[in-house]
């Protein structure tokens, strides 16, 4: 019999409807429930693509007689981290804080005042390594909360105290200069890793948003150490297990420092920031295979990803189901020698195996490899590795499919958005910039519907019962203006100055500082406030550079004024902890180029328009349209004559303008293009 999770919207709830536990979802209802039942309740945080997720719902959840412990002595609920990210943080604070790490699946135990007072993520079904059984946990909460009441109140108050202690410093000392971001720039030095590329050791993340901070301070000052760590970075990636040398796309990350083993869950998140990232690459440098790993990814986003009305889903799931019937992680990813002589025949299996490391020992689980590009297979023949990739991709489609989560996150779309649609413009894929525009009419239909304020997710085209958080408006905001930017459709920048607006009105507080949740939404044990980037640019750090753009595109001073109030906290953990402000410092170079404004009066998709999408100066604004009612469309259009009838370029910075000019090469050159 199904729970009360059949009723929910999100996938990873509705794999747990036919859970013999009791759940609930998240609500007052559930709350209430405990209060008068005078039972503690068992919040349990995960998402859909979460392995070890999927690993303690099989052990302990669909046990009949751990259910029945667990809906005699608790309101269980269960939380989508995805769907509610601001239930997930207050809670996930604590857990780090009493046990000094965290992770998903998360297990606490509440109160029925919500307040916190035993914590851990997974629990085995028996005893295991001095970790104790989930029964043994249960048992001994319920101990504790019948026969030690007031030692479980206590420990929850101070819990509490300690959470609501934390406010954050914002650094509202003005903005980040030179100074800042030349001691991150020294930081991330210290932490690179020369022999292997990226950041630290193992596991290692595939670090998009410093990235973009190293390409740009590279476009300002010409500093050759940056752009070496960004391109040296990107090609290990590139080379990598992390990268699907078959399909195109990321895993979440490596397991090891070389880059060979992934965890294989592939999130939207990750491939829309690197697409991206691999498209900026090639702007900067030209490079072939940054050029093939933008498009590819871009691709494997709108075949893999894309939903029947037009969004982005959020997750492949690591999982899928092996040759004996078992679902385990990597399953449809990974080769032995034999697979690959089965599809290729004797010569071509070994050309294979050499060109993407494939060893009889393997390099990962019983014998099979990750696919990667260790080059030292010498010279090959392009023609072959082509044929041998259809070949082998073919016979990977007949495997079984990892699962998919359909639910359509608003930031992460925001952030699809932004890579489609400029990858799109700059390789001449208009199909690019199409899917970009249906997944940005999307989020306006349904996720603004009819209610003026952002939804976090949908499924099937209907909106979740969820409130978008701070980093869904600053993303979606952040892909609108990168839509306007190369459809030259004035709409996108009229909707981003919608949602900052209320950015403005909703989650900004006193000096600068800006809030996860709006004002008014539901009151958690602690209001969560994040300027650290994480897996995506922090909803603090994502909203102050579309702030930064919305500004120089407008001229809006309580815009930039906002932006810059934000940026405070860069100030202060741009020198201590650059690798988790990346996006932080990426913004900071766009605020110290300028950024720059760029009004192109002229066709869309003309020679100016597409040289100014070109231009490597920081966060640069274009804007691009001709005739009357341009001006309209863009504030920067207003009062820019042709020259001479031909198409003009204008490029602007602190309200100064350069001359304007209808050379192509000489915009370039002004763009550092």
């Amino acid at each position: 019999m199904a729970n009360r999770l059949a009723q929910t919207t999100s996938p990873y709830l509705l794999q747990h409807a036919d859970n013999p536990v009791d759940w609930w979802p998240w609500s007052p209802e559930a709350f209430e429930e405990a209060r008068k039942r005078d039972v503690p309740v068992l919040l349990s945080v995960g998402y859909a693509s979460c392995h070890w997720c999927h690993v303690m719902a099989h052990e302990s959840f669909e046990d009949d007689g751990t259910a029945a412990y667990l809906n005699a002595h608790f309101v269980p609920v269960k939380v989508d981290r995805e769907e509610r990210p601001d239930v997930d943080a207050v809670y996930m604070e604590a857990v780090q804080a009493a046990t000094g790490h965290g992770g998903w699946p998360m297990t606490v135990f509440l109160t029925p005042d919500a307040e916190p007072f035993y914590f851990g993520t997974y629990f085995p079904p028996e005893p295991r390594h001095g970790s104790p059984s989930f029964p043994q946990v249960l048992e001994g909460v319920t101990a504790a909360w019948t026969d030690r009441r007031d030692e479980v109140a206590e420990v929850a108050g101070r819990i509490v105290a300690d959470l609501a202690g934390r406010s954050l410093v914002h650094g509202g000392d003005g903005v980040p200069g030179e100074s800042e971001v030349a001691q991150a720039l020294l930081g991330l030095t210290r932490e690179y890793d020369e022999q292997h590329g990226g950041f630290g050791g193992a596991p290692k993340f595939p670090p998009a948003m410093v990235v973009e901070f190293l390409l740009r301070h590279y476009a300002r000052t010409g500093a050759e150490g940056a752009l070496q760590m960004a391109a040296d970075t990107c090609t290990a990636m590139a080379r990598g297990g992390i990268y699907d040398q078959l399909g195109g796309g990321f895993a979440r990350y490596s397991v090891d420092r070389e880059w060979i083993v992934p965890h294989f869950e592939k999130m939207l998140y990750d491939n829309a920031l690197l697409c991206r990232v691999y498209a900026h690459l090639w702007r900067t440098t030209g490079s072939d295979e940054a050029r093939r790993i933008a498009l590819e990814t871009a691709d494997f986003m709108v075949r893999e990803l894309r939903t029947a009305e037009g969004g982005f889903a959020s997750a492949l799931d690591a999982d899928s189901e092996g040759a004996d019937g078992k679902h385990v992680e990597g399953a449809y990813y990974v080769w032995t020698p034999e697979q690959l002589r089965d599809v290729l025949g004797e010569d071509d299996a070994a050309f294979a195996a050499a060109y993407f490391g494939v060893t009889e020992e393997g390099t990962f689980e019983e014998g099979a490899s990750v696919l990667r590009l260790p080059g030292d297979a010498g010279p090959v023949d392009a023609a072959r590795v082509a044929g041998v990739r259809a070949r082998l991709l073919a016979a990977r489609d007949e495997r079984p499919h990892p699962g998919r989560d359909d639910k359509v996150v608003a930031a992460w779309n925001g952030l699809a958005i932004a890579a489609l649609a400029e990858t799109g413009a700059y390789f001449d894929r208009p199909d690019l910039v199409e899917r970009a525009t249906e997944a940005a009419d999307l989020l306006v239909r349904v996720h603004l519907g009819e209610v003026a304020r952002l939804t976090r997710t949908s499924k099937d085209g209907r909106a979740g019962d969820n409130a978008g958080v701070l980093e869904d408006y600053g993303d979606v905001a952040e892909g609108f203006l990168a839509l306007a930017a190369v459809t030259g459709e004035g709409a996108w920048l009229e909707f981003a100055g919608f949602l900052l607006d209320i950015v403005l009105e909703q989650f900004t507080g006193e000096g600068g500082q800006l809030y996860d949740t709006a004002h008014d939404a539901e009151q958690l044990i602690r209001r969560p406030q994040d300027p650290t980037d994480s897996a995506t640019p922090s909803g603090w750090t994502a909203a102050a550079g579309a702030l930064l753009s919305y500004a120089a595109y407008t001229g809006s001073e309580a815009h930039r004024t906002a932006a810059e109030g934000a940026l405070g906290v860069v100030k202060a953990l741009g020198p201590r902890v650059p690798r988790f402000v990346g996006w932080g410092l990426a913004v900071a170079e766009a605020l110290l180029d300028g950024p720059r404004e760029v009004a192109v009066a002229g066709p869309v998709g003309g020679e100016l328009h597409r040289t100014a999408l070109l231009g490597r100066a920081p966060g640069a604004v274009v804007a691009a349209g001709e005739g009357p009612g341009a001006g309209a469309e863009f504030p920067l259009l207003v009062d820019r004559p042709l020259l001479g009838g031909e198409p003009t370029a204008y490029v602007c910075r602190h309200f100064v303008c350069d001359a304007p000019t209808t050379d192509a090469g000489e915009l370039a050159a002004k763009l550092g293009g």
